[in-house]
């Protein structure tokens, strides 16, 4: 069976400036206890060392998905996003359509899921944006994101815990409102500013990067 983190862990290269010989040792994990599990994560417990040496105890949340999101940018440079009630900071939030894949399904296909399901919205071009490790402190939560583009109507389907509101902005409005802080899901920050390297940088479609620019 493949499994979708061997894919984003294998190809991972290593910064111009890293001298992978002067890193100090890793940290050691001298077992596995599992705290709880449910359909969507587990947390483990570990008896660890520290590259110093120290002795500690540490706890990881592993989700049981890869993390997908897709940018979807219409012609005319605008962008689709989606609003809804978050639990953990009891908050509204804009987002780009994302969700998760199981980690032996093409991530491509988890995204392409979440765009229909939450945005309504099939896309004929897709190009990957972004791979990030969401907080690798704490998780070994992995999230890969698209660019999408070229779209036509797909059935709404979001899931039972979900009431979504649906908005579509000119990508320079995105752009400004997250330097105001109005926007703050890391995934969608991160790959909204990825776009805005790509558009930029030639790596999109000469037209579509047009669009998104415009207003900028």
């Amino acid at each position: 069976m493949t499994d979708s983190r061997d894919a984003f862990d294998a190809d991972r290269p290593t910064p111009a400036w890293d001298d992978p010989s002067d890193r100090p040792p890793p940290w050691r994990s001298g077992g596995e206890s599992l705290i709880f599990e449910n359909p969507w994560m587990r947390l483990t417990r570990h008896p660890a060392t520290a590259p110093t040496g120290f002795e500690a105890d540490y706890v990881v949340m592993r989700p049981k998905n890869l993390s997908v999101g897709v940018l979807p940018v219409h012609d005319d440079g605008t962008v689709t996003l989606v609003g809804q009630q978050r639990f953990a900071l009891m908050n509204w939030s804009w987002e780009m359509p994302e969700g998760g894949a199981p980690f032996d399904e093409d991530p491509i296909e988890g995204a392409r899921r979440e765009l229909a399901e939450e945005a309504g919205l099939r896309a004929a071009h897709w190009r990957e944006a972004l791979k990030v490790e969401m907080a690798n402190s704490i998780t070994d939560e992995r999230a890969l994101s698209w660019i999408a583009w070229d779209f036509s109507p797909a059935p709404v389907a979001p899931d039972p815990t979900e009431v979504i509101r649906i908005a579509r902005v000119p990508f320079g409005d995105l752009l400004r409102e997250i330097g105001r802080g109005s926007i703050r899901d890391m995934f969608t920050v991160a790959t909204t500013l990825r776009a805005y390297h790509m558009a930029r940088e030639g790596e999109l479609p000469p037209e579509l990067a047009k669009a998104m620019l415009a207003g900028v």
